[in-house]
């Protein structure tokens, strides 16, 4: 398409090809950059994109007002992606997609047409159309979970979906995240994130800050049924199934357990071997790239491992949202 961004719409849309090469003629070596009293800015608005990444009220009302270079502000975007590339953690490699996504979708609901359909046709999405291959489709929205975009739920004639009237918006969005989560994690060298490490090591402190405010202190006593067997089961030397092993450790990773308390967990059962353990926990709580949320109940179901199902579990269909109902049952006045 011949539309040509200015650099501050550039700034909007840091993934597009185009914002990337105006960053890259700025930047020549990254090592030398961060060095420099432009890479610092740029830095600390990396950052700050994180940090709004792990808020979940988001506004992007002020952006259009950063004070940074056009270049510097892309170049912003690209060390967010190194930092969380380097931390590791698949959860903030999924908080800074979906928060890159809806910034991307907020600027775009305001903006030009023409730079709207550029910008979707750069990532594969006609804005004209009104159907959507099966294939395509399905893969677009596997991660969204409102049910009307389930395919039992649509208009599919002839291998294609129907579209309706605001479909297009929020899937410009889900596809945007889903190429930034796609990408992620980069191979960033070594002496890069040991460089890195003080400001790694404040977004990890502050987001495990935000997961102790969500769940408060671990509290084995109001853990579902289903992850109390799973315990129970270790004790008694069961071998868990590869599902097992993954439901719990995600359920405890993602409740504020460390490596080294879900390591305790498993260390209770009789052929506990602390190199492979920790090599498990350590790969299922996303240090290999592996998706860690915690299954939900039908998954559970479907595995054979929702099992002592009580009065409480009739009103829910997560082990996280369990966990939390119990916790805050135990604070509310009798």
């Amino acid at each position: 398409m011949d539309v040509v961004l200015d650099h501050k719409e550039l700034t909007k849309y840091p993934f597009l090809k185009e914002s990337q090469q105006l960053a890259r003629r700025h930047v020549e070596s990254l090592e030398e950059f961060l060095a420099s009293g432009s890479g610092a800015m740029a830095l600390e608005r990396a950052k700050d994109r994180i940090i709004a990444a792990l808020n979940s009220k988001r506004s992007f009302q002020d952006e259009t007002t950063q004070n940074l270079k056009p270049e510097l502000e892309i170049a912003s975007y690209a060390l967010a992606r190194v930092l969380v590339s380097c931390i590791g953690d698949r959860s903030l490699i999924d908080r800074l997609a979906r928060y890159e996504a809806e910034r991307a979708s907020f600027f775009l609901e305001n903006d030009d047409p023409l730079i709207r359909q550029f910008v979707a046709w750069s990532i594969g999405i006609n804005t004209e159309a009104t159907t959507l291959p099966v294939t395509e489709y399905v893969e677009l929205v596997s991660r969204m979970r409102d049910r009307r975009w389930r395919l039992v739920n649509r208009d599919v004639r002839q291998g294609a979906v129907r579209l309706e009237p605001g479909d297009i918006d929020e899937l410009i969005r889900e596809r945007i995240r889903f190429i930034l989560v796609d990408q992620l994690p980069l191979r960033i060298p070594p002496a890069i994130c040991e460089r890195l490490r003080p400001i790694a090591n404040e977004i990890t402190a502050l987001q495990q800050q935000q997961i102790l405010e969500q769940f408060g202190d671990i509290e084995e006593e109001a853990f579902p049924p289903c992850i109390s067997a799973l315990i129970q089961a270790i004790g008694a030397g069961t071998n868990l199934t590869h599902m097992g092993r993954f439901a719990i450790t995600s359920f405890l990773h993602t409740i504020g357990m460390n490596t080294t308390g879900i390591a305790e967990i498993f260390s209770r059962a009789p052929d506990f071997d602390l190199d492979m353990t920790m090599y498990q926990v350590e790969h299922i709580s996303g240090r290999g790239g592996t998706e860690y949320t915690p299954p939900s109940c039908a998954t559970m179901r479907t595995f054979g491992l929702c099992t002592n199902k009580n009065k409480d579990c009739e009103r829910i269909s997560h082990p996280l949202s369990y966990y939390r109902f119990r916790k805050n049952s135990k604070k509310r006045p009798k």
